[in-house]
């Protein structure tokens, strides 16, 4: 092998590693080539683009964020959500991900799970927690009686963002009006809100995880407060084996508020 296909080989598994691994053309795309005037140095047309690309960025923004609201009110059902979020082009993940992963599990649960985004093995089957930290999930909420038959599971955005990266606000708030819509139709009983970013942003809180986690918090929904808890992340998990004995503790909560009702 020529240092040449060293160098390409390399280039490709970065390319993989950020989240560009899959062909979408036929043919290769320059994307500094452009309509340029003759004699421009494309080093002044791009910091030219970067002066005015700012306020058509925050424009688009709430552009999006207005149309999301307006769209996720037409849904009557999860079933109609989950079409009207396929058609929508106001998220840029949607251009990079191969799939909609909308949620799994069952539309009567009266748990409701919400992480943060899905990773490549959920963008490759369509569904969330499906990868390793998927079943770390399964296996914690089955040692408490939960099957996938009385969970409902979903994420802050319902794309995959590039190389598993953290979703950027206005991807989240993009995808925000859905998410509430979607808590509405399912109208649980209880939250679970996995992770401290799902936390963060669902409950409009600062505070770090382990100061959410371990105690029930409210989030308002349809006029009413639904009871919530906050709790570390699977993903987290499998990285601080050591913190499962937190995470249990939590599951105990859970538990012990489902034999109340």
């Amino acid at each position: 092998m020529t240092q040449d296909d060293k160098a390409a080989r390399a280039l490709l598994a970065w390319y993989q590693a950020m989240g560009a691994d899959e062909a979408v053309g036929e043919e290769p795309l320059n994307c500094f080539a452009g309509d340029r005037p003759a004699g421009t140095p494309a080093r002044l047309r791009l910091e030219r683009k970067s002066v005015t690309s700012a306020p058509r960025l925050e424009l688009r923004k709430n552009t999006a964020v207005s149309a999301a609201r307006g769209i996720g009110g037409q849904a009557s059902n999860l079933a109609d959500l989950a079409a009207l979020i396929a058609q929508f082009e106001g998220c840029s993940l949607r251009r990079t991900a191969k799939s909609l992963c909308f949620a799994r599990g069952s539309e009567q649960a009266r748990i409701m799970l919400i992480g943060e985004a899905p990773g490549r093995d959920e963008d490759l089957q369509g569904k969330p927690f499906v990868g390793r930290a998927g079943q770390l999930l399964d296996r914690m909420l089955a040692s408490i009686g939960l099957g996938e038959d009385k969970i409902y599971i979903t994420n802050t955005v319902y794309w995959r963002p590039p190389g598993n990266r953290t979703p950027t606000p206005e991807e989240i708030e993009a995808c925000a009006p859905f998410l509430a819509r979607q808590i509405e139709l399912l109208s649980p009983q209880l939250l679970v809100l996995l992770g401290g970013a799902a936390a963060k942003n669902i409950l409009g809180v600062s505070e770090g995880i382990m100061r959410l986690r371990g105690k029930w918090l409210t989030y308002p929904c349809a006029g009413s407060d639904l009871p919530t808890l906050a709790t570390l992340h699977p993903a987290y998990l499998l990285r601080n084996p050591a913190a499962k004995r937190h995470a249990w503790r939590d599951l105990l909560l859970l538990k012990g508020a489902l034999e109340r009702d």
